[in-house]
């Protein structure tokens, strides 16, 4: 005689959970933020596409009708140079200041002397000292040392005032460092330069992405030392975007196609490096 077969269990079905309307009402805030965020960059699109004999007040928030790709081949022509000169710029100052701030902050935060929280102060104070507060004895100290109108007196300038920033977010990282690390490597025998290029700095990534993308976004968009203290063969392309709005006649579809080719760098690096940054900036900031 054979027995009947069991019969199937349903699993169980974990009951749904009713939508608040709390939630609702914040996800619609946001939506509706993100829109008003973006009316900006509708109005760079919609006018970098137009021609120029389109672009009127009564049709500036329209579509075009017909694509103008040719704004942003002539907004390159016109720009691209300086493009260059940008992403040189960009990418030696922020290295080298990611670098010394990275040294910065592994002295001050692992190897304590007399007098280092003095000089932290010190030089997070320069933080806070605005660019047209220097601008002058900056542009006599330039052109003293034979690099006004370079693009390495720009380098120069950039680096100098990224330290501070860039020695307070190494310093947090390597608070949570614990110092067994650096105290082991020192009983091995092991000094300043061998334990920072052995222990420190391959544990550093998160720290040197946040300063990346701050620096480089800083140096990129920064426009006054831009003005100041370079000639026409070493400008960036803040400068060179100010030039194309300038005259009586503005062909409105060439600043605003230049301005997107511009901004294509640093969207590129937070596309690339953003979900590394706020990682990187909370380090350090809760104990325990």
């Amino acid at each position: 005689m054979t027995s009947a077969p069991a019969k199937a269990v349903p699993a169980p079905t974990t009951p749904r959970k009713p939508v608040q309307p709390g939630r609702i009402l914040m996800y619609a805030l946001l939506v509706v933020a993100a829109l008003f965020f973006l009316v900006p960059v509708y109005l760079l699109f919609a006018t970098a596409l137009k021609s120029p004999d389109a672009i009127n007040l009564a049709t500036t928030w329209h579509w075009p009708a017909a694509l103008n790709w040719a704004s942003f081949g002539e907004a390159w022509g016109k720009i691209g140079g300086n493009m260059l000169n940008s992403l040189f710029l960009a990418v030696v100052a922020t290295l080298l200041s990611a670098l010394l701030g990275s040294l910065n902050g592994y002295a001050l935060s692992k190897w304590k002397f007399r007098g280092a929280n003095t000089l932290f102060a010190l030089m997070l104070f320069g933080m806070f000292i605005p660019y047209q507060a220097v601008l002058i004895p900056l542009f006599q100290f330039i052109k003293s040392i034979g690099l006004y109108g370079s693009i390495w007196g720009l380098i120069l300038a950039h680096v100098v005032y990224g330290i501070p920033i860039t020695t307070l977010i190494f310093r947090n990282f390597y608070a949570d460092v614990p110092d067994a690390l650096v105290e082991a490597a020192t009983i091995d025998g092991a000094g300043f330069w061998s334990i920072y290029r052995l222990v420190i700095f391959p544990i550093s990534i998160p720290g040197f992405v946040v300063v990346i993308i701050w620096q480089f976004t800083q140096v990129w968009n920064e426009f006054l030392f831009a003005a100041t203290l370079t000639n026409t063969t070493s400008q960036p392309v803040t400068y060179a975007l100010s030039q194309l709005a300038g005259g009586q006649a503005v062909s409105w579809n060439l600043p605003m196609a230049g301005a997107i080719l511009a901004a294509l760098p640093t969207l590129l690096v937070y596309i690339l490096l953003g979900r590394y940054f706020v990682r990187g900036l909370l380090a350090g900031s809760v104990k325990g």
